[in-house]
C-alpha cells in the first residue's frame, strides 16, 4: 500500500504532535494523573528493567534505576540554558546521536522543539517527562518516567558535566524508547538524529572529493542554522581501528559535531579556521590552533577572547580548514530547507512525500543489476513543469528513507543497501517492464547504493516527465520506505500502476451446433464423455492451488465469470468460453514462464495471476473499471 502526501510550506512535514503512549494519554494528561494521586510516574511501555537496556546480551554489570532525586540533593532539568558542554557520553556506542545533540543546542527553536521547557524538578514534579522527535514525517511526542540506569549512584548513558542537570540524560532515555532499547542506539550516522531533530534534508560531502568553496558552503549551513557533523572513516574492519585515537588526538570511527568557522588574520593573512567537538567531552586536537597552540599569539587578543572563550580541556577545539579536509573524510549537513548551499537565493519548496515497502516476490526487485526483477520494484512519475525562476532547469532534491530498521535490529535485521535510479518517463501511465529498463538509460541516479537510513541527492534537471525507481540493491529484500521529493516549482508525483482502467471486449458468443467448426465438434464429443468429470473440474482445480491463496482467488473469479447460471457446475456452451479463454491463460503462462522451466517463480506468477483475475472478472458493468496498467496489455 502506498499513500501519496503533499504538505506545502513546510520541511519538516506535519506540524501536529502524536500522543504515542501505548494507553493514548498525552504527558499532560499522565502528568495530571500521577499529581492527583500523588505517586511518582513509572512508564510501562518502557519499564525500568534489562529489557529495555540490551537485546541481545545480557547487562554487564550490577544497574540501578534511580531518579535524579536519588542521584543529588537539588536536580534541574536545565541549568544556566542547554549546551553542548551539557552532554557527555557513557558507556554506550552512541556517539553520533551526540555529536547531533551538541549541534541541536546552537538551534535554540529547535532545541525547544525537542526538548519542551514545560518540565522540571519543580512543584509540578511527577516523575514525568517528555520530548519530541521528527519520525517518518511525523512529529511525535515521547514520554518517559526519569528512572535511569546507574552504577554505584553515577550515571553509566550520557550525562551532563554538571551533576545536578539532567536534560541529556532524559533526551537519550525518550530516543531509546522511540526505537525500542538502549542497544538500538549502538552505531549510526550523525545526520540520522539531525534529521530526527528537525525534519530537515541531508547532504554528505567527502572532504577529499569536496568542491573548492567546501568552507564557504559549510559557512553558508551554520549561518542558515544548518546543523553539521564530521567523521574519521575506518579504513579496515578491524575493531580495534574503531574509536582508535590518532597521534592528532582525533578519532577514527568517531562522529563529531560541527560548532563554529571563523576568519582570522595571522601574520598579515586571512585563515580559514572550524570548531570540532568531540562528545566525549574531552580528547582534542593536539595540532596548530588547538587550544594552547603559539599560532594565537599572533592573533589579535579581542579577537582571540572572542573565538576561543576561555577554551578548556572540554573536548571541543579550533583547527585550520585545511588540516580539517586533510583528517576527516566526511561531512554531514543537515539543513532546515531544501535550499542549495552554493548559491545565495533563498527559495520557496515544494514537498512530495511518498510510503511504500519492498515486497518479497512482489515488489522487492533490486537494483538494475538484476533486470529479470528490477521492474517489479515500486515506480513513481514525476512531471517537472515549469523551471525555476532564474534559470530554465529545475531544481529537485530526492530522499529515500528505508523506515523502522533501528527498532527492527532485535528481531535480527538491520539496515538494508537502498539507492535510486531516475529515468525519462514515456508519455504512457503505464508500470514499464523489463524491456523498458533494458533498452533505456537512467537520467539520474544515487551516487551509490549505501546502507544508510537516508541516501539523498540534489538534482538539476530539464522541464519533463520522470520515472522514479526506489529499490535494495539484492532482490527479495524486504522494507519499508518513505521517499521526500522537494522541487522550487510544483511537481506533480504519482505512484505508477494505482490507476486500474479497463476496456475489455465482451467474449464471443458460442457458435450454434450447426454452425460449429471441426474443433468445436471434437470438443462437443469429448465434454459429453467426460462430462460427469468436468463437472468436478473446480475441486480438482483447487486442490492444486491448495498452496497458493493468489491462485485460489483466480480460479474463483474464473469459475464465477462462466457460470451464467449459478448452478456450480458447467454446461457445454459454458465449456466453450471457458475452453476460450483457457488457450489464452495457457500463452499467457508461456509469456511469462520467461525460463522455460514450466514453473512460475513469484516474480513471474505475480503479474500472471493479476492478469488473469482481471481477465476473469471484467463484466460488462465493471470493464471501464478494471485494467492493469500493464504495457503488454494489448497483447491479449
Amino acid at each position: 500500500i502506498l499513500r501519496l502526501y503533499r504538505v506545502r510550506g513546510q520541511s519538516s512535514g506535519s506540524s501536529r504532535v502524536l500522543d504515542t503512549q501505548s494507553d493514548g494519554k498525552s504527558f499532560e494528561e499522565l502528568r495530571h494523573e500521577c499529581l492527583m494521586k500523588g505517586v511518582l510516574f513509572e512508564d510501562p511501555d518502557f519499564p525500568a528493567t534489562d529489557s529495555s537496556l540490551y537485546y541481545s546480551q545480557t547487562v554487564p554489570v550490577q544497574i540501578e534505576w534511580k531518579r535524579p532525586k536519588e542521584l543529588c540533593e537539588n536536580p534541574k532539568f536545565i541549568v544556566g540554558g542547554a549546551s553542548r558542554t551539557d552532554i557527555c557520553q557513557g558507556q554506550l556506542g552512541d556517539c553520533w546521536l551526540l555529536a547531533a545533540i551538541a549541534s541541536l543546542t546552537l538551534k535554540k527553536e529547535a532545541l525547544a522543539r525537542v526538548v519542551p521547557h514545560d518540565q522540571d524538578f519543580d512543584r509540578r514534579y511527577a516523575g514525568i517527562f517528555h520530548f519530541q522527535f521528527w519520525h517518518h514525517n511525523q512529529w511525535m511526542d515521547v514520554v518517559v518516567d526519569d528512572r535511569l540506569p546507574s552504577v554505584r549512584n553515577q550515571l553509566i548513558m550520557v550525562h551532563s558535566a554538571s551533576n545536578d542537570e539532567f536534560w541529556s540524560a532524559l533526551l537519550e532515555k525518550a530516543y531509546a524508547k522511540l526505537h525500542g532499547s538502549y542497544e538500538s542506539l549502538k552505531g549510526g550516522s550523525t545526520m540520522e538524529a539531525m534529521e530526527d531533530f528537525t525534519g530537515g534534508l541531508g547532504e554528505v560531502y567527502e572532504t577529499k572529493n569536496a568542491p573548492n568553496n567546501l568552507f564557504s558552503i559549510m559557512k553558508k549551513a551554520l549561518d542558515r542554522g544548518s546543523m553539521m557533523g564530521c567523521s574519521i572513516d575506518v579504513k579496515t574492519r578491524l575493531s580495534a581501528e574503531s574509536e582508535a585515537k590518532t597521534s592528532t588526538g582525533l578519532v577514527k570511527g568517531h562522529a563529531y559535531s560541527i560548532t563554529g568557522l571563523e576568519q582570522v588574520n595571522y601574520r598579515g593573512q586571512t585563515v580559514q579556521l572550524i570548531r570540532v567537538r568531540n562528545p566525549w567531552g574531552q580528547v582534542e586536537w593536539n595540532g596548530p590552533w588547538s587550544d594552547n597552540s603559539r599560532e594565537w599569539n599572533y592573533v589579535d587578543q579581542a579577537e582571540k577572547n572572542r573565538i576561543l572563550q576561555n577554551s578548556t580541556e572540554d573536548g571541543e577545539f579550533w583547527m585550520e580548514f585545511q588540516d580539517f579536509q586533510r583528517n576527516y573524510d566526511k561531512v554531514e549537513i543537515c539543513n532546515m530547507t531544501p535550499d542549495s548551499l552554493t548559491d545565495s537565493t533563498k527559495r520557496h519548496w515544494e514537498l512530495s512525500m511518498f510510503e511504500g515497502n519492498w515486497i518479497r516476490g512482489s515488489t522487492a526487485g533490486g537494483c538494475r543489476n538484476y533486470i529479470d526483477t528490477f521492474w517489479t520494484n515500486p515506480q513513481f512519475k514525476l512531471e517537472l513543469e515549469d523551471a525555476d525562476d532564474d534559470d530554465d532547469m529545475c531544481s529537485v532534491v530526492i530522499a529515500l528513507m528505508q523506515k523502522n530498521r533501528r527498532k527492527l535490529r532485535m528481531e535480527g535485521l538491520d539496515l538494508e543497501t537502498i539507492g535510486f535510479a531516475l529515468y525519462e518517463a514515456p508519455n504512457d501511465e503505464d508500470h514499464q517492464g523489463k524491456d523498458f529498463f533494458r533498452y533505456h538509460a537512467s537520467k539520474a541516479r544515487s551516487r551509490t547504493y549505501i546502507n544508510l537510513r537516508e541516501v539523498a541527492e540534489r538534482f538539476t534537471l530539464p522541464p519533463g516527465k520522470y520515472l522514479l525507481v526506489p529499490t535494495t540493491f539484492q532482490p527479495h529484500h524486504e522494507a519499508d520506505f518513505l521517499i521526500r521529493i522537494c522541487s522550487e516549482k510544483k511537481a506533480q508525483a504519482l505512484e505508477m500502476g494505482s490507476n486500474v482502467d479497463a476496456d475489455l471486449p465482451d467474449p464471443p458468443m458460442p457458435s450454434p451446433p450447426e454452425e460449429e467448426s471441426d474443433e468445436e465438434k471434437g470438443l462437443r464429443r469429448l465434454f459429453e464423455q467426460l462430462a460427469g468429470s468436468v463437472r468436478k473440474l473446480w475441486s480438482y482445480y483447487f486442490t492444486l492451488a491448495s498452496g497458493c491463496k493468489r491462485c485460489q482467488i483466480a480460479l474463483k473469479s474464473m469459475g464465477k465469470v462462466n457460470q451464467v447460471d449459478n448452478t456450480g457446475k458447467l454446461e457445454f456452451q459454458e465449456f466453450k468460453v471457458f475452453w476460450e479463454k483457457m488457450k489464452k491463460w495457457i500463452m499467457l503462462f508461456l509469456s511469462f514462464d520467461t525460463d522455460r522451466s514450466g514453473k512460475m517463480s513469484s516474480y513471474e506468477s505475480h503479474i500472471w495471476t493479476f492478469l488473469v483475475l482481471i481477465l476473469s472478472d471484467c463484466s460488462s458493468e465493471n470493464k471501464k473499471k478494471q485494467k492493469p496498467n500493464i504495457s503488454f496489455w494489448n497483447t491479449f
